[in-house]
């Protein structure tokens, strides 16, 4: 068990029955009456974001959050399937964990799975990968100028804009957390 004065951005406690984690908090102590903490909590599971005030002193069942470095194998159906490097144990997580970022999963990938309660709870995926693009239109002579963009394709299935200059079989580095083109390696 932990108190109000363990509290700390990324604090991970059970509430409700619900996994959730600190985003901020403040530490109020009014003139009149007893201190408290005003928190915003965000559901790791759901990724809800709700406010909350605990009194000075209150006690929370703090929960570890275990960071697991494992290989992306691949995709089935909507489930992702993991493997522990260590311990060669797999494990199948539904996509709704993945997130967003499933679509620049490259098989063989390191990625890390964030596991709570012997459960996993999310997938970190690697701030940037580099992808082959598959499919895109052929850019014109002299459309640089413009800034203009076209859908290309990517190895893995997923869609992104890319400027006009891109062409079928370079190599991408895309930013996971926004979806974005960075650059042509």
């Amino acid at each position: 068990m932990a108190d109000t004065s363990d509290f700390r951005n990324g604090f991970t406690m059970l509430l409700d029955n619900a996994l959730v984690s600190i985003v901020d908090f403040q530490h109020v102590k009014p003139g009149k009456g007893s201190a408290f903490v005003r928190t915003k909590l965000k559901n790791v599971t759901t990724g809800a974001v709700l406010d909350r005030t605990f009194r000075s002193g209150d006690k929370v069942e703090e929960v570890r959050l275990e960071k697991r470095q494992m290989q992306y194998l691949y995709a089935e159906g909507d489930t992702f399937h993991f493997m522990d490097t260590e311990t060669y144990e797999q494990l199948v997580i539904p996509a709704s964990l993945v997130g967003e970022g499933a679509g620049f999963l490259k098989e063989n990938e390191m990625t890390y799975v964030l596991i709570a309660l012997e459960k996993p709870i999310g997938v970190e995926l690697p701030k940037f990968v580099e992808l082959k693009v598959t499919q895109t239109d052929p850019g014109m002579r002299g459309d640089t100028a413009t800034g203009a963009v076209k859908p290309a394709t990517l190895e893995t299935g997923a869609v992104v804009n890319v400027p006009l200059f891109i062409n079928q079989g370079d190599v991408l580095k895309i930013d996971t957390r926004t979806g974005d083109y960075v650059e042509r390696v």
